[in-house]
């Protein structure tokens, strides 16, 4: 099977996107399929990379963030498809990228692969606590219109957990077909729990290891994230106990981020870990992750924190409440900080112990190995293959 993914998110320095998609092509490698990836550049050309074969599209710069680029024609694109004649071309954005994959004349197998709902991510994160989120949803209705026209252009879309799929379906989308992401498993365990490591984190945060609770959380500095609420929590639980957060992670909002750490109390910005051994023996010797996010397709850091045995405190909506569960999770009303300080208050009055174990039986079939997921979703597309009839211009259905 040979794939195309018209990844309009792909840069040479990217982050999740980019890790997300070498892993797919090794993991196509493998399988014995060939993948092969269009991304937006500042000229057209072919490169070979450890990973495999990327076309380099030419495109438009964005000047807030000079590692991006986005699709303006699609010549470029077309006559690369053209040349490559795919059996599966997959768009990986909304936007400009899956209207060229669209409208391209020739016969593949299409998929829409939906990672990403911005109206949970910009609008209601901005704006949920004054206007409610139905009506913010009624007031992009034009969005939903646009977002239905361009599902019917394909035979395929891909969401990777519960939460976005039935949110898709409730505005008309075609049948989202759920094939959750997964992790490297192997590399987080509670058996990483070091005790010394909990110490220096709590004393780090002028905190009494024997008597303070250690909360993790990891998040890029963006206002989906929601840190300003899981800090306000931080500190209101902290009238109860002594409690201390470890965040973890960088980004745009990098500024706003520090000036909401100091004025809470107990809160340890860590900056980005790109040691993945140490990161796994911080989660595994924490008490309990905290998230603020509501609008994350699959709650990537979650699934880590569960492998890790972490209890959960998530919000009621989102790709982390996906992983929640009663056995191991407390949930509050997304964007309220003193519900989210009662949760915390709620998980650390029961039995820690199972908490923990609870937490570490959930993630053995909660969570799937990333080879698991990449599996999955090349025998979609065989079965896509096997069951579509290419007439131009029609969408096959995916079979239910």
């Amino acid at each position: 099977m040979k794939i195309i993914d018209i990844a309009e998110f792909y840069a040479r320095e990217g982050g999740g996107v980019r890790t997300y998609i070498h892993q797919k092509m090794e993991a196509a490698r493998a399988a014995g399929h060939e993948l092969t990836i269009i991304a937006p550049g500042p000229e057209t050309r072919l490169e070979e990379t450890e990973h495999g074969r990327i076309w380099w599209a030419r495109a438009f710069q964005l000047p807030m963030d000079k590692r991006y680029f986005l699709f303006t024609k699609s010549a470029d694109v077309h006559q690369i498809l053209g040349e490559e004649k795919p059996d599966v071309i997959e768009a990986s954005s909304t936007w400009r990228g899956a209207w060229i994959a669209a409208r391209w004349p020739g016969k593949a197998v299409r998929s829409l692969i939906l990672h990403q709902e911005p109206v949970s991510v910009y609008p209601h994160t901005l704006f949920g606590n004054l206007v409610n989120e139905q009506r913010i949803d009624a007031m992009f209705s034009l969005f939903w219109s646009y977002l239905r026209q361009l599902s019917r252009r394909f035979d395929t879309s891909v969401v990777s957990g519960d939460w976005l799929a039935n949110r898709f379906a409730s505005f008309g989308m075609q049948r989202p077909a759920v094939i959750p992401f997964g992790i490297i498993k192997q590399d987080f365990s509670p058996s990483l729990r070091d005790e010394g490591l909990r110490a220096s984190l709590l004393q780090a945060m002028d905190l009494d290891p024997n008597r303070a609770r250690l909360l993790v959380n990891v998040s890029r500095h963006h206002p989906e994230k929601r840190l300003r609420t899981v800090f306000s929590a931080v500190q209101k639980a902290n009238a109860q106990h002594p409690t201390g957060v470890l965040q973890i992670g960088a980004g745009p909002f990098g500024k706003h981020v520090k000036r909401w750490a100091k004025g809470a109390a107990n809160i340890n910005l860590a900056g980005f870990i790109q040691d993945r051994a140490y990161l796994a023996r911080v989660l595994a010797s924490a008490d309990a992750m905290i998230h603020g996010g509501a609008a994350e397709t699959y709650g990537l850091v979650m699934a880590e924190g569960l492998c890790s045995g972490l209890p959960l405190i998530t919000p009621d909506a989102g790709g982390a409440f996906d992983m929640a569960g009663p056995g191991y999770s407390e949930v509050y009303r997304t964007g309220d900080a003193p519900a989210a300080a009662q949760a915390i208050e709620r998980l650390f009055s029961r039995d820690q112990s199972k908490l923990r174990s609870n937490a570490a039986q959930a993630a053995e079939h909660k969570i799937s190995g990333h080879e698991d997921h990449f599996a999955k979703l090349f025998a979609h597309y065989q079965d896509l293959l096997t069951a579509t009839s290419y007439s131009e211009g029609n969408a096959a259905v995916v079979p239910a």
